[in-house]
């Protein structure tokens, strides 16, 4: 029965911890790892007979039908062990012999510390701090300083000798065999002065296993410990509830089972007992997870067991990290769940909303999503954080509008801009019926209507952090809500979406209409049910979808309702506000080279009318008939470094081309042949 070791973990069948009793075996029963977590005794104890028992003479781990099982278990682990050691064997050496020089220099400077008896000088020093009145105590001191340190140096000389003269008598008598006994013990006894404290030189080869795997018979009793009477009954029926092959499989950090529960029970009556499905599992509530599945009747259980929660695993790389590009048509990485696989999010044509209380990862969540959306260079973004801490001002290099605060004047920027967002809509609109059948035959905007310049029909995406701030406004708030909710029903299929965040996820705070309409909602801690059912829906929190048990230390781990198919427990990647800066400055080089940088990020306040590059451009040519796009590059960036500071040579020739401005082959005078292009073409272009 015995698993040879395995070589790194977690293992698919953990091995038992070396102090655990070994469980006789024989053919016909096999034990299993989870056997070990069972309350009930060995198979050769018989607990129901009413004499005592009599324990074998012959432990059982050594008997006949045993032995062999135990030998190849034992010696498969001690082989795993030589192998790893003897692989780390020179480390190891190197290791002791670099601690055994620590520690003789560690020991030496003890040795020097008693000799000098610092504290002397201490009492000496406090005595001549006392003036006159300390000078006779200063004085005895001093002379009591110098004969304990004359009486020590003494000490110190005569164990010198002693010691120089007995390795020398060594020498002289002992053969050399004898000395490298004697050189062991004195390295390791070095090694242990020097090594630093809790960092042991030899690790173990075998790490064991925190928990063993779960097995049919466990997983019944711990159902039936949640006490659903249905579920109770069930078990003690049966003994054992069928698991759906292939039974219990490692999936990912943990490990996955199916099964169908009795008739008339759901897997929501499981998920609101979730605490105490764990206590029968003997495991961390972070741990277990209940779901269902989609395809199936409401009474098939799909359960997961994580080895680790969500909080302490290492989590996986953005995938967008190294990304120039995305499309907001396409799925865009949110997060992963608890078998740590990516969790994708379609933001086209649908609506988020955010709530967490404070410091838990909300504006962080938030931000994720806007630097996938900026990634995408159709995408006209308004970003919106009503709390004026900064989170969000990576997202000022690509906004159109951008605006950070917890004033008025920034909730008064966020309203007038939400007016403009809100014009687009009618205006969206027309174009769209105005369209031919065959142009739009979904009458919504696709990729391809997204892509033509001339319908304006980018994405739009309007996203206000705090939105709390706006709703409960004295002035504004009606206002504010009546918008946001024609942008909630009318937006998404005209290539409008909203997203918000909000700390405050109550009626006053996140108005009902608002939550209602919003398709996707995403929740981390919250403190009650209310806020649970606000963001997640009505009887989110009944129905075991309960973001109040989330520990304040997994911050950025949140419930989502309709980003998947079922609900589900995601963790945010954690990207930063320096990393999340070199993110929206590709995004804005990206934009750049397309031409696409419009408003707050182009130097734009929203008043002026756009910028015209090509206006921009006619201006640095001054009385020159031809320059080079480096030259180009270099004017702007000094004329108008607020608006081109980070402007590169090829997004100059990508925004003439664009224009329709020839690039070509030219010389400045005096200079040599480079590309660029004549002020005349570029006066063609200027409106």
């Amino acid at each position: 029965m015995p698993a040879q070791p395995a070589d790194h973990y977690p293992d698919p069948e953990p091995e038992p911890r070396p102090d655990a009793e070994i469980v006789p075996l024989r053919a016909e029963h096999a034990a299993t790892p989870g056997d070990l977590d069972q309350a009930a005794p060995p198979a050769y104890l018989d607990t129901t007979s009413p004499e005592p028992q009599r324990r074998p003479i012959i432990p059982a781990a050594i008997q006949r039908a045993n032995i062999g099982s135990t030998v190849r278990y034992h010696a498969g682990l001690n082989w795993h062990r030589a192998r790893y050691h003897g692989l780390r064997a020179p480390a190891y050496l190197i290791l002791v012999l670099w601690h055994a020089v620590r520690g003789a220099g560690r020991l030496t400077r003890r040795l020097m510390r008693w000799w000098h008896w610092p504290e002397g000088w201490q009492l000496e020093s406090v005595a001549v701090a006392a003036g006159r009145a300390g000078h006779q105590e200063a004085m005895r001191a001093h002379q009591q300083g110098l004969k304990t340190r004359a009486a020590r140096g003494r000490i110190i000389a005569a164990v010198l000798i002693v010691t120089a003269a007995v390795l020398t008598a060594a020498v002289l008598l002992l053969p050399w065999p004898a000395w490298i006994p004697i050189g062991l013990v004195a390295v390791v006894l070095l090694a242990r002065h020097g090594r630093p404290e809790g960092r042991p030189i030899v690790r173990a080869a075998v790490v064991p296993a925190g928990y063993a795997a779960p097995t049919p018979e466990s997983v019944s009793r711990a159902l039936a410990a949640t006490g659903i009477p249905a579920l109770a009954k069930a078990v003690a029926d049966a003994g054992c509830l069928p698991l759906i092959a292939p039974g219990v499989g490692r999936d990912g950090p943990g490990w996955r089972l199916a099964l169908d529960l009795p008739p008339g029970v759901t897997v929501d009556e499981v998920a609101e007992r979730r605490d105490k499905l764990a206590s029968g599992l003997r495991r961390p509530m972070a741990c277990v997870w209940p779901e269902g599945e989609q395809d199936e009747h409401p009474g098939r259980l799909v359960l997961y067991i994580c080895d680790q929660s969500l909080n302490k695993v290492r989590q996986p790389a953005w995938p967008l990290a190294g990304a120039s590009r995305a499309s907001l048509f396409s799925p865009m990485p949110f997060g992963f769940n608890q078998r740590l696989r990516p969790v994708t999010l379609t933001l086209m044509y649908a609506n988020l909303l955010i709530g967490a209380i404070s410091r838990m990862g909300k504006t962080a969540s938030m931000r994720n999503v806007l630097l996938a959306a900026a990634l995408d260079p159709l995408a006209e973004l308004h970003v919106w954080e009503l709390k004026g801490t900064g989170d969000l001002d990576p997202l000022a290099h690509v906004a159109h509008a951008f605006g950070s605060g917890a004033d008025d004047e920034t909730i008064e920027g966020a309203l007038a801009d939400l007016r403009k967002v809100h014009a687009e809509l009618d205006r969206r609109a027309r174009v769209i019926k105005g369209l031919p059948a065959a142009v739009c035959p979904q009458r919504k905007v696709t990729p391809e209507l997204a892509a033509r310049k001339g319908l304006r029909l980018h994405p739009l995406v309007y996203a206000v952090d705090e939105c709390q701030e706006a709703f409960s406004h004295p002035r504004y708030k009606a206002e504010f809500e009546e918008l946001c909710l024609q942008l909630i029903r009318r937006g998404p299929a005209l290539g409008i979406m909203l997203v918000l965040a909000t700390q405050r996820p109550d009626a006053r705070s996140l108005p009902t209409a608002i939550t209602a309409n919003i398709a996707m909602r995403y929740c981390l801690k919250v403190m009650d049910q209310t806020s649970n059912d606000m963001v997640l829906g009505t009887s989110a929190y009944k129905r075991g979808i309960n973001a109040t048990l989330l520990a304040f230390e997994d911050k950025g781990i949140g419930w989502a309702v309709g980003i998947t198919p079922e609900p589900q427990i995601i963790k945010g990647y954690d990207i930063d506000v320096p990393q999340a800066d070199k993110i929206a400055r590709t995004a804005r080089a990206t934009r750049e080279l397309a031409g696409l940088l419009t408003g707050h990020a182009a130097g734009q306040d929203g008043t002026e009318a756009p910028r015209s590059f090509a206006a921009d451009v006619l201006t640095v040519f001054g009385a020159d008939a031809k320059l080079y796009t480096a030259t180009i590059a270099a004017r702007l960036a000094e004329r108008l470094p607020g608006v081109y500071s980070d402007l590169t040579t090829e997004a100059v020739a990508s925004q003439l081309r664009a224009l329709g401005v020839p690039v070509k082959k030219l010389r400045e005078p005096g200079g040599p042949a480079g590309w660029g292009c004549e002020r005349t073409a570029v006066e063609a272009v200027t409106p």
